[in-house]
């Protein structure tokens, strides 16, 4: 319509420039119009080319949303990464909304197990996967790296042992925290139930397994930290990243529990942090496969900062 009009508009101008009556009024009032008429002329131009940047951006919009991979992701393991694996879980949310992710908090093993069965997408463990269970399918995917930190009751005063001191107290060839310069009471051991990442971890690397002398064997990381917090002469273990203030952490041979010590070298009780597989993670559905993009980016290296664990490349 806007083209006819100009087409029009030029025609007429065509028959006024021919008329012998035009004198330099009427040239300049053709000069006026044919200027109007380019203004005219750009505006609508102007007019087009917003009209379709805004189109332009529209479809962007529109074709990064259905870019947006959708689906769900089901996990199920470790108690130790309910922390981290929640705080991912919250911030994948706000990425991409199309993917629902869920998790159950049940213990490594027990997690290890759902994946190779395929009742689960992602088992999650905080400790190396052992030979069987790889050679059941299950593929070993670090994403982090966590230090386990050996706590005491607060009114505790001894705040620094030895690796042999540690390992002693737990198969019970020590058992009394005068032994150790502290005041005269019994100690009392307590650790996690048996197929937990936690004590696997812990027991490999101390090279304790199947000889603890545990007073009691508890089924969670919050567990722990609270029994030995109420408990006169208790000593535990638990993820670094879920130290509260109810408990002292202790000094391993005279180093403190912290990330800096860790990726330093000089804390000994540090494990991964494990999203096994059942399969290559190329094998696994879309919405894995964005789920893992994730946790291995800048994004998710972030989250993983912010619970307090070291991050992998």
């Amino acid at each position: 319509m806007k083209f006819k009009k100009v087409v029009a508009f030029a025609t007429v101008m065509a028959m006024t420039m021919s008329m012998a009556a035009c004198g330099s009024s009427s040239s300049s009032t053709s000069t006026s119009s044919s200027s109007s008429s380019t203004s005219s002329s750009s505006e609508a131009s102007s007019s087009s080319e917003s009209s379709s940047s805004s189109e332009a951006a529209a479809e962007t919009e529109s074709t990064q949303e259905a870019a947006l991979v959708s689906g769900k992701v089901s996990m199920s393991g470790s108690t130790s990464m309910e922390k981290y694996v929640s705080a991912l879980i919250e911030t994948y949310a706000e990425i991409n909304p199309n993917i629902t992710v869920t998790a159950e908090y049940v213990g490594s093993g027990a997690g290890i197990e759902q994946v190779i069965a395929g009742s689960v997408d992602i088992g999650n463990s905080s400790r190396n996967l052992k030979d069987a269970e790889m050679e059941s399918g299950a593929v070993e995917n670090i994403v982090a790296i966590d230090g386990i930190a050996v706590v005491v009751d607060p009114a505790n005063t001894v705040d620094d042992l030895t690796q042999e001191e540690l390992v002693s107290i737990y198969t019970g060839e020590i058992t009394n925290w005068s032994e150790l310069g502290g005041s005269d009471t019994p100690i009392v051991v307590i650790g996690r139930e048996a197929g937990s990442g936690t004590r696997g971890a812990f027991e490999e690397l101390l090279g304790i397994e199947d000889v603890c002398a545990y007073a009691s064997e508890l089924d969670s990381t919050g567990a722990v930290i609270a029994t030995v917090a109420a408990t006169e002469g208790a000593i535990g273990y638990a993820s670094l990243d879920s130290i509260n203030d109810t408990v002292v952490a202790v000094k391993l041979d005279g180093v403190e529990a912290t990330e800096e010590n860790i990726v330093a070298g000089d804390y000994f009780l540090c494990r991964p942090f494990v999203m096994a597989t059942n399969g290559e993670i190329s094998e696994q559905s879309e919405a894995v496969q964005a789920w893992f993009e994730f946790v291995y980016s800048d994004e998710g290296k972030a989250v993983a900062q912010e619970v307090g664990l070291i991050t992998v490349d």
